[in-house]
């Protein structure tokens, strides 16, 4: 590779459409990362970004990776959030033999060849939640979620392991993706009390939600956030802008905050403050760096960008993170991560109520899930009727 070679590499978010702050914040990480890549002299290559933006379409997605793949030479697409979008630009990946960055959580239930996965799957992200939830708040969940892959996978694991740990899922209910009519929600969960609500809504609707439970909690003590929560894997600081009084008092997992208080995060955001001044470091902006400043420190090594080599050298080595040191598992190409549960404050941000030991290694079949079902709270009732049956495996 000679000096300085131009490698482009396509940055496939969505900046306008239903979840664009989440995709604008992405693409504002991934050129951040391209930025310091560019500026160091000690990279034998510079970064050429070629951004897409499918609007929130999940046909474009594939559209626009087929075209940066073929007009662009792109050989590596970061990107996707949701995955009815990773879904559409997987099979493009695999045709043409080129890798996909995912670094948003997910589902699970899925291991390409073509896709190096740097979000969270459901043991590093709902299990979490989950025994932190159930001895808190009790057993029955009322669930939501967008009406796609996402909120029906989640949703049905959730039920799954409620019903394992004794408990019953009360409703589970879903909304066209960007769709804010959620007034329909709001009456059935003020009817049916539940203990907690998660919430797997995504962009506008997740927005909508949060904006009608908390007037609800106002009008009515009962469904306050102290005593029925929204508890959610997928809000992230992006997602609580523009909420207002709304904003506080929600329970999220995540693999990174911007209070984490590590030294890699510490060193990261005195860079990104240098870049961007006071702007807080949000869970999307830190999974688009982070997903760039792997890739080119795996080029570097390797001295190619060529996916068959990138895909075997990247499972090799300790990469370092602001979520801290990550390893990335060679048989499902998964990020061992280490889970964070916060509490947003009002602020936009997120105060860390527990963190994991360590990291988390990835099991996206939840087959070595080690699962630990907690004492159910006993809120009334109906919840001392529960009982736990035998664990069910989940298929």
């Amino acid at each position: 590779m000679s000096t300085r070679d131009l490698i482009p590499v396509c940055l496939l978010y969505s900046s306008s459409g239903p979840y664009a702050a989440l995709g604008q914040e992405a693409i504002d990480g991934a050129l951040a990362a391209i930025a310091e890549v560019n500026a160091d002299a000690g990279f034998a290559f510079r970064l050429e970004p070629v951004i897409a933006d499918p609007r929130g379409s999940a046909e474009q997605y594939a559209v626009l990776a087929d075209a940066a793949i073929r007009n662009a030479n792109c050989r590596h697409v970061i990107g996707t959030i949701t995955s009815w979008s990773r879904k559409e630009v997987l099979p493009v990946v695999e045709r043409h033999g080129a890798l996909l960055w995912y670094a948003f959580p997910y589902e699970g239930y899925e291991a390409s060849d073509q896709v190096i996965y740097l979000g969270a799957c459901p043991n590093q992200h709902l299990l979490p939640l989950f025994e932190y939830a159930f001895p808190r708040f009790g057993g029955r969940p009322f669930v939501i979620g967008s009406n796609y892959i996402w909120g029906w996978e989640i949703g049905r694991i959730a039920r799954e392991f409620t019903e394992a740990a004794g408990g019953e899922v009360l409703a589970e209910r879903y909304v066209p993706l960007g769709s804010a009519e959620v007034e329909h929600l709001i009456a059935e969960i003020r009817e049916k009390k539940p203990d907690f609500i998660l919430s797997n809504l995504v962009g506008q609707s997740s927005n909508a939600f949060i904006k009608a439970y908390s007037a609800l909690g106002r009008q009515d003590p009962e469904f306050s956030h102290e005593v029925r929560p929204v508890i959610s894997c997928n809000l992230t600081e992006s997602g609580l802008a523009g909420l207002g009084d709304a904003a506080a008092g929600h329970i999220t997992t995540s693999t990174y905050f911007d209070g984490l208080d590590t030294p890699e995060n510490r060193d990261f955001k005195a860079r990104m403050a240098a870049r961007n001044g006071a702007r807080p470091t949000t869970s999307p902006y830190v999974s688009g760096y982070m997903a760039v400043s792997i890739l080119a420190q795996t080029i570097a090594d390797a001295a190619t960008d060529d996916p068959r080599v990138i895909r075997e050298m990247v499972t090799s080595r300790l990469y370092s993170t602001p979520l801290g040191p990550l390893k990335i598992d060679p048989k499902t190409h998964h990020a061992a991560l280490r889970p964070l549960l916060g509490r947003s404050n009002g602020r936009c941000e997120f105060d860390i109520l527990e963190s994991a030991p360590e990291a988390v290694p990835a099991d996206p079949y939840l087959v070595c899930a080690d699962v630990h079902f907690p004492p159910l709270k006993i809120r009334d009732e109906a919840s001392a009727g529960l009982s736990r049956p035998p664990l069910k495996v989940v298929k």
